[in-house]
């Protein structure tokens, strides 16, 4: 798989988690309908179905991918919460993404 459809993968992965565990805490939080519970639960599924696309090992996969959810966070929390990261933020957001691709790019032994 190459570098950038692991990357839009792990990122399409990362929109599916948030999507699924923030639809809850609308309904939670923010008294929202609990009808929301459905959607997020589809998400959630969405979510464990893209993990199990990459190739890589399970833990492999597992560890890198966390990488990407701390970026999308990162994204979600001014996109959708509408506050501007800092650039402590962004700057750890740049370190975990170094680290997946560490894990997920550096050379393997087979």
């Amino acid at each position: 798989m190459t570098e950038l459809k692991t990357l839009a993968l792990f990122a399409l992965t990362a929109l599916a988690e948030i999507i699924g565990c923030y639809l809850p805490y609308l309904w939670l939080k923010e008294g929202k309908s609990a009808w929301l519970l459905v959607p997020s639960i589809l998400s959630l599924m969405a979510f464990v179905w893209l993990l199990t696309l990459h190739p890589a090992a399970a833990g492999r996969v597992y560890a890198a991918y966390g990488g990407v959810y701390v970026s999308m966070a990162i994204l979600w929390l001014w996109a959708v919460d509408g506050i501007r990261p800092t650039s402590w933020d962004m700057i750890g957001a740049g370190v975990a993404l170094l680290g997946m691709a560490i894990i997920m790019f550096a050379p393997k032994a087979t």
